[in-house]
């Protein structure tokens, strides 16, 4: 009986360590947003500031059922803090393994977000310059000159903001193996997508393109003479506590067990299609209440409020706007782009935001209001879930009053 006891102590220590404690308020606004859902009609209609619609009728968990997304996970940021977090459904639709706030999703994209922040760090410090012509930190390969660069050189600056003039890495790898950095940015085998080149005036016009990220590795890389993963991880999730964070790949098998599998538009499991070697564009792994904690601390610097990663300056400077996105571009959406960051709204409904979306279907979203500490993630393992994101953050911008979309 005695040993009884103590099994069931230890099993409530470790619960209680590893559960958040939510107050009656937010169980029931959890509760509003777990049932309130509207169907999706389009980005610009949930995304842009309008005036509030009543929660719609769904729930998280018909519509996962809907779009075929096996598996979501939820962080919502409120006053600075992650208030709470929630998972649904599985891993895999092959198996019941659960979601849970340990498991790891591909941030896909929103990786840019902390590539950006950590590129501000080292210019912070002085190692690296926003303005000058990035061959000059390159060592292990250059960006080829043509026409176009003859008079305009690629700086971090446009790397950043996707006005470099650089080119889509279409393509991926062959069932041969993963091509190191320097194979993909020379679409040597085995790449299996066509060489990194500038195709326009840098500068000119902006132009999204995830080679602008992958030559950002190489230049930190190169100039530190360290791992991109190891740099992260000594930049920022040390830091910030993001203890369940990685960009080394692939998974150790331990990691792969609780590991969200991307599943396609149909609902089938697929492996991870991530490059190894190239990550710093959209290879990180991560969890929701991770992602909330950088954005915690992006916020944070913005108001002057910490100094942990970048001032108040340079962050100032990451929210600023560079150039602004034609909304034919971004699925209707009037949004400007920062360094690094896409930005939305002015004054206290200013918010920065980045999705995520990697093939064969893992997706994430996130967003941050500096001006009242509020923002959330979204992650899911299914090829629909920016659909359903987006229908969350409409009813958790109801639910919380953000002022964002008022």
């Amino acid at each position: 009986m005695r040993e009884l006891v103590i099994t069931v102590t230890i099993s409530l220590f470790y619960y209680c360590l590893n559960s958040q404690v939510i107050t009656r308020q937010s169980r029931s606004r959890v509760d509003q947003i777990e049932n309130g859902l509207s169907k999706f009609t389009s980005p610009k209609e949930i995304l842009q500031p309008i005036s509030k619609k009543p929660l719609g009728s769904c729930s998280v968990n018909e519509r996962m059922s809907f779009y075929k997304i096996p598996g979501l996970s939820i962080a919502l940021i409120d006053n600075y803090k992650v208030e709470w977090t929630r998972t649904y459904g599985t891993i895999n639709n092959d198996n019941n393994i659960p979601v849970n706030t340990e498991t790891l999703f591909e941030a896909a994209s929103t990786t840019k977000l902390l590539t950006a922040l950590i590129t501000l760090h080292f210019v912070e410090k002085g190692i690296l310059d926003l303005d000058k012509d990035v061959n000059s930190y390159l060592v292990r390969w250059k960006i080829p000159e043509n026409e176009f660069t003859k008079n305009n050189a690629v700086t971090l600056r446009l790397l950043l903001t996707h006005q470099s003039g650089m080119n889509k890495p279409d393509g991926g790898f062959s069932s041969t193996g993963f091509p190191s950095i320097i194979q993909t940015l020379k679409g040597e085998t085995p790449a299996t997508n066509p060489a990194a080149s500038i195709g326009f005036k840098p500068g000119s016009k902006w132009s999204y393109s995830n080679f602008g990220y992958i030559v950002i590795q190489l230049i930190l890389e190169d100039v530190l003479k360290i791992p991109f993963y190891q740099i992260a991880g000594e930049t920022v999730f040390t830091k910030t506590g993001m203890k369940n964070s990685t960009l080394n790949l692939p998974l150790s098998e331990e990691k792969h067990t609780n590991e969200a599998m991307p599943h396609s538009a149909d609902g089938k499991a697929h492996p991870s299609a991530v490059d190894p070697n190239s990550v710093a564009h959209a290879g990180l792994m991560t969890t929701p209440s991770d992602l909330g904690k950088m954005l915690i601390e992006l916020m944070k610097a913005y108001n002057g409020k910490s100094d942990l990663i970048i001032d108040h300056e340079m962050a100032k400077k990451m929210f600023s706007l560079e150039t602004a996105i034609d909304p034919k571009d971004m699925f209707g959406l009037s949004l400007g782009e920062g360094l690094g960051v896409f930005l939305s709204g002015n004054g206290e409904s200013f918010s920065f935001l980045h999705p995520g979306s990697n093939l064969p279907g893992s997706e994430c979203w996130t967003i941050g209001i500096p001006g009242t500490g509020q923002g959330a993630v979204i992650m899911a393992n299914g090829e629909m879930g920016s659909l359903l994101a987006m229908e969350i953050i409409e009813a958790i911008s109801n639910v919380y009053d953000w002022p964002t979309f008022k």
